[in-house]
């Protein structure tokens, strides 16, 4: 008597591969991308249709020749709004391009200095900070001693601290002095 062995077959489902997968877009879903069957619409003139069935509402979008686009995904149900998308995603591009205008890019300038810096040096090295400060630029104040001004490292401390003196009116210390190898230095920044 022999006894039939039975294999179970076993269906490993396979990985999706990376060209498998359907693409991501960025933005909101609209029309047919829509999952939910009711939604909650409002008009292109702010008009609340309230909860409405999603063929219904995309009728009324073919109608007025606008787009159901969804707003509010997490809420129950979905909140969309009938609007011409293709003019919403233009003046939101456009948005994004005037906000990238405005932006300033802060700069860290540095000003050199050595610990024996003459009066009139100084001066223009002021002015120079003066003018990176009304740019709205970081200023670092780099302070380098050489042979034997290692010894007299007060020196230089006392003029980062005039120069931070010179420049609490216009400016702030945004990190402290600090001595990295032979150099001495402070950053500050424009009020």
């Amino acid at each position: 008597m022999t006894h039939g062995l039975q294999q179970e077959r076993v269906i490993v489902p396979r990985r999706p591969q990376q060209n498998d997968r359907a693409p991501t877009k960025g933005g909101p879903r609209i029309n047919d991308e829509i999952t939910a069957k009711t939604i909650f619409l409002i008009g292109d003139d702010s008009h609340k249709y309230g909860e409405i069935g999603l063929d219904e509402a995309m009728a009324l979008g073919e109608e007025k020749g606008l787009d159901v686009v969804e707003i509010s995904p997490d809420k129950a149900p979905p909140v969309c709004k009938l609007m011409d998308y293709g003019k919403y995603k233009y003046e939101q591009q456009k948005k994004a391009n005037e906000a990238r205008k405005k932006q300033k890019i802060i700069e860290i300038k540095e000003i050199k200095m050595r610990p024996t810096i003459d009066d009139h040096d100084y001066d223009v090295k002021m002015k120079a900070m003066k003018r990176f400060f009304d740019e709205g630029d970081k200023v670092k104040v780099t302070l380098r001693f050489r042979g034997r001004e290692m010894a007299h490292q007060h020196l230089g401390m006392d003029l980062l601290t005039r120069v931070q003196k010179d420049t609490e009116i216009f400016a702030k210390l945004e990190q402290y002095p600090k001595m990295e190898g032979r150099q001495m230095m402070m950053v500050l920044a424009p009020k």
